[in-house]
């Protein structure tokens, strides 16, 4: 198991620069192949690929984001993206979830922290740029949208895992009807 891990974590690693080349390549051709750099998903949160510097302006004075969640491993970001300290100079605090590109699964805590970020920033009335995301619904909102994003099995396994732990949860101190479920 521990091989396999170390596998798809060297993999990630050797894919990641042809795979975002080959998204910025799809952001900038017309027609068919084209696409958009990030979706609104709500009024609360967009998603998108790597939160780029280029794209600074636009997400905060244009979406009005100050907060940005990012699945990324360090190596990731470190030299297209801001950092924690360059983001909060802006005005934006930036959480950090490390999951393994392509083949890693959040925790099911990781989820936890990253609902309870966004919640923040929605009370608050302001976005939150998710680089990487979301039991079913969710996956098909965003499906319509994000058409090429595939959620792979065990990444949908600790969704249903996390979304029955929130309901349960809820359930409890009443502040969800789970006949909704």
């Amino acid at each position: 198991m521990a091989a396999t891990a170390l596998l798809e974590a060297g993999l990630a690693r050797v894919l990641f620069y042809p795979t975002l080349l080959y998204t910025l390549f799809r952001g900038k051709v017309p027609g068919r192949a084209h696409r958009d750099w990030y979706h609104r998903i709500d009024p609360t949160v967009l998603l998108g690929a790597l939160p780029l510097r280029s794209l600074t302006r636009q997400l905060v004075q244009d979406e009005n984001v100050r907060g940005v969640i990012t699945m990324n491993e360090e190596y990731e970001t470190r030299f297209l993206c801001h950092s924690s300290q360059e983001w909060k100079r802006l005005g934006v605090e930036q959480l950090r979830l490390s999951t393994v590109d392509m083949t890693g699964i959040p925790t099911l805590d990781n989820l936890q922290k990253g609902v309870q970020f966004a919640l923040k920033y929605q009370s608050l009335g302001q976005c939150v740029y998710v680089h990487r995301w979301s039991p079913e619904e969710a996956v098909r909102a965003i499906a319509k949208i994000r058409s090429y994003i595939h959620i792979r099995p065990g990444q949908l396994d600790v969704l249903k895992q996390f979304h029955k732990q929130v309901t349960a949860g809820a359930a409890k101190d009443g502040t969800f009807d789970t006949s909704k479920t």
